[in-house]
């Protein structure tokens, strides 16, 4: 039950995205649940690998690096869907943390609700 409210609620969260800022543009609501999959998926199975590989980077500069394979992720899934749409890369940077934002509030609120008493 947890994870399919964190998915509809990322899509809400994708679809506030898109409605605040003109960078990120989606087609409606199920777009939006597709593209919270697909950037969930790239989360899962491509942001570890890339964690890995740029380690370097992301300890020069102090984890500052992060922001940016976020931002990659992003644009990823906008580049394999079709209802999801973002302007750029400076476009995906915000996107990604406006989205991170939200999602970390998501997160909070659905800890306190489904917390084991």
């Amino acid at each position: 039950m947890k994870l399919i409210l964190k998915w509809v609620l990322s899509a809400a969260a994708l679809l506030f995205v898109a409605y605040i800022y003109s960078g990120v543009q989606v087609k409606g609501f199920g777009a939006a649940m597709i593209a919270a999959a697909v950037i969930g998926l790239f989360n899962v199975v491509l942001r570890p690998v890339l964690v890995v590989l740029t380690l370097p980077v992301t300890i020069i500069t102090l984890g500052l690096f992060l922001f940016v394979i976020n931002a990659l992720m992003f644009w990823a899934a906008s580049g394999v869907l079709t209802g999801f749409q973002v302007r750029g890369f400076g476009a995906a940077l915000v996107g990604s943390l406006i989205y991170s934002a939200i999602g970390l509030i998501i997160e909070s609120a659905l800890g306190g609700l489904f917390s084991k008493s």
